[in-house]
This record gives structure tokens, C-alpha cells and sequence, in this order.
């Protein structure tokens, strides 16, 4: 199974997988409007991979399958000030 993968240029982080280059007739209007215009960073074979790097790969093949795309958001902000109570604390 291959699909390729683009990065927003909008949405720092962010990356949309589709099972065939260029195809985004699954990929809801609002959702490509929002992610802006595709860069193609590569093309991946699942067939070939048991793990990626920030993703589960059972579920990518999941959406690639029911829905013909997968949106990876990247993980929100660390709150540092959270951290540093939680930290200190600990410390008490």
C-alpha cells in the first residue's frame, strides 16, 4: 500500500496522507482549504513498514482505507508554566 504524504504550508506541523499522489477528491473542501495548498514531501510504502516516526501505522492504514486520508496534527504546545508548578511542587 503506498500513500504520499504533504505538508501544509499554512499549519506548521502538520501533514495529510492520501493513498494516491495528487488525489484529494477524499479530503473534505473545508479541510483542504484550511490546510492550504499541498507540498509533497514523499511516498510512502506501508506494505513495507512496521512503525513510523509520530504516528501509528495500524491506524493510518485504517483511515488511508475507510476514509482516503489521514491528518497529522502536531502535538500541542508543552505548558511550561504548568511544568514548573508541577515541579516545584514536588519539591515542597
Amino acid at each position: 500500500m503506498l500513500c504520499a504524504v504533504y505538508r501544509s504550508l499554512r499549519k506548521e506541523g502538520t501533514y495529510l496522507y492520501v493513498e494516491k499522489r495528487d488525489d484529494f477528491s477524499k479530503v473534505p473542501a473545508p479541510l483542504l482549504q484550511t490546510f492550504g495548498k499541498p507540498e509533497l514531501v514523499t511516498v510512502i510504502n506501508l506494505a513495507k513498514r512496521e512503525h513510523l516516526a509520530q504516528i501509528d501505522i495500524n491506524k493510518l492504514r485504517a483511515a488511508l482505507t475507510e476514509q482516503g486520508f489521514y491528518l497529522q496534527l502536531p502535538p500541542p504546545p508543552e505548558n511550561l508554566l504548568a511544568a514548573h508548578k508541577a515541579a516545584n511542587n514536588l519539591r515542597r
